[in-house]
């Protein structure tokens, strides 16, 4: 478990030392949320103005109930995309060398997973930052910021493992964007990730209450709005078993096809 862990932190560290050098990439973390939140927070603002969709919000302010459905946001569009490390390592001949190399098979998703989780966090912050600075106030203060970001990072684990087992098996990047664009849009609509669950149809509620997404966005939610709620634990602990259960898939299907 040792070695595993010491193969795994090298892996990570070089995925992080690639996204840092990546100045385009470090400059569109920060835009493109500052973006969203300020045209999509503005844009429906008014929502707040009628007393029931205020109800409906739990909130006077959209923006501080659309914050977290960005921070998810934020964490699919980027993590989901982790896979693509493995088609270019794949391509250049490096994935060759890291299985030639005398390291645990199983620490080279689990780095770039790991990656993903720490990258997700670093724009979880700057969001955070952004949205204070337009006026969005977390109910529980620090404490609550934190479990939103340990939250968020979780959840990028999750779509980092799932894009590395879906991109293990494919050979080209735009096979894999395919893929990501065909899921990413769904995953993203049937939640409640911009919108209330109690202003959805039928159908659509049904969907959301089955999408990790939802079980992601609502504790994180409750953080921002409402405070705390034994309700939030509940959020955590789905998440922190998929976590698991994510982390064991793709190692499985990453020996298996590295094996094949």
């Amino acid at each position: 478990m040792k070695r595993l862990i010491i193969d795994s932190y090298y892996i990570a560290w070089r995925e992080l030392k690639k996204y840092f050098r990546q100045k385009t990439r470090l400059i569109m973390t920060i835009v493109q949320p500052f973006i969203w939140l300020v045209l999509m927070g503005n844009m429906m603002s008014g929502l707040t103005s009628n007393p029931y969709a205020a109800q409906m919000l739990g909130t006077g302010n959209y923006l501080t109930f659309m914050t977290p459905g960005i921070i998810l946001m934020t964490v699919l569009f980027s993590s989901i995309f982790s896979g693509m490390s493995i088609i270019w390592d794949r391509r250049i001949g490096y994935l060759d060398k890291l299985l030639a190399a005398p390291i645990r098979r199983g620490a080279i998703p689990f780095g770039k997973m790991f990656s993903a989780m720490i990258q997700g966090g670093i724009q979880v912050v700057i969001i955070i930052i952004i949205a204070t600075f337009l006026g969005v106030k977390f109910k529980t203060g620090l404490a609550g910021i934190l479990v939103i970001l340990f939250i968020a990072m979780c959840f990028a684990l999750i779509l980092g493992g799932i894009s590395l087992a879906v991109a293990v098996k494919i050979k080209t990047p735009e096979t894999l964007m395919a893929i990501v664009n065909f899921v990413m849009m769904p995953l993203l609509f049937t939640s409640n990730a911009l919108f209330p669950l109690g202003v959805m149809p039928a159908w659509l509620r049904a969907i959301a209450k089955v999408n990790p997404i939802t079980y992601a966005v609502e504790p994180m939610r409750t953080l921002a709005v409402t405070g705390w709620s034994a309700s939030i634990f509940t959020g955590i602990g789905i998440i922190l078993v998929i976590d698991v259960f994510v982390l064991l898939w793709t190692q499985w299907v990453f020996k298996r096809a590295v094996s094949e």
